[in-house]
């Protein structure tokens, strides 16, 4: 999900247990007569409403990896995609060609994302690296516009730096990242090598308040393939601006972290052109005490 890591993404919180829920929500359409295949359809003049909720458990352990702290975490995605069409060039539903309109809006469980990750911190610097699976959820239905899951295992490494300013109140973030994914065995289509980098700029105008800029730029690498690819390489390029708020406060002694993101899709081949909005709300559910200072004890003892 493009735009998912923003400010502070190469920050590691202290070991402990946190939860993380991210709203999504993207409205594009893929017009002028081009040609779209999903879910095993090929349709064109396609249209797509997407609302969504990933929730992400997370877990920081006290475990050091050359001096970073090794987490885990699990996103599970569900919402609806509200897809339409203007003309279905072909189904597996009915196996034969058609034409006219057709609009799927279901509400189903996305694939799995499984995730390790270090995070290392230096002064004003915080870096991580992160090895996501991707694991069908099985919930994909060939023959339906409307999916969240899209039926094939993944593989994405990426990294993060994030440069905070805890006294100028200045947060830079840069996440590169690369997919490889495997074949959809429903449908027998390859999506190709993907490309992708997300980034923010903020200024904190307080301790709780922060707003600036955020931005993704996605590149596929190589083409699509698969003896069920119906439209050719179809390689996709997006570049995405916008803006970004965060705020934090405490709910009782809990502080809880909000961030809302807003983007606005340009230069784009290949894809969907539309704009995508997150709301992300973090929290701690146990942190882990502090490690206890060592005594110093004195070279000499006086008796």
């Amino acid at each position: 999900m493009l735009g998912n890591r923003g400010p502070l993404a190469g920050v590691t919180p202290p070991p402990g247990f946190y939860f993380e829920s991210e709203t999504y929500y993207y409205s594009g359409n893929l017009g002028g007569g081009r040609v779209f295949q999903g879910g095993g359809v090929v349709a064109a003049n396609v249209k797509i409403d997407f609302s969504a909720n990933f929730a992400t458990p997370i877990w920081v352990t006290p475990v050091e990896i050359l001096g970073g702290n090794l987490g885990f975490s699990i996103t599970i995605p569900f919402g609806t995609p509200n897809v339409s069409a203007g003309a279905v060039l072909s189904s597996p539903r009915i196996d034969r060609i058609i034409a006219g309109r057709e609009r799927d809006a279901i509400f189903n469980v996305g694939d799995i994302y499984l995730a390790s990750f270090v995070g290392w911190h230096s002064a004003n610097f915080h870096w991580s690296t992160t090895l996501l699976g991707v694991v069908p959820s099985g919930s994909f239905e060939n023959g339906q516009l409307s999916n969240i899951a899209l039926n094939r295992p993944a593989i994405d490494f990426s990294g993060a730096l994030t440069y905070l300013d805890p006294v100028l109140g200045y947060e830079l973030s840069v996440v590169p990242g690369i997919t490889f994914n495997w074949i959809n065995p429903a449908t027998q289509y390859l999506t190709g090598t993907e490309f992708h980098l997300e980034w923010s700029a903020s200024k904190y105008l307080s301790k709780e308040l922060s707003v600036g800029l955020v931005g993704y730029y996605y590149d596929q690498l190589t083409g699509d393939s698969g003896s069920g690819n119906r439209i050719g390489p179809f390689k996709g390029r997006v570049t995405s601006l916008g803006a970004q708020i965060g705020y934090t406060f405490k709910l009782g002694e809990i502080p809880v972290s909000t961030n809302v993101r807003f983007f606005r899709e340009l230069d784009v081949k290949n894809r969907f052109t539309g704009t995508a909005t997150y709301l992300s709300i973090s929290a701690p559910l146990w942190v882990a005490p502090p490690k206890p200072v060592a005594e110093t004890k004195p070279l000499v003892t006086k008796y």
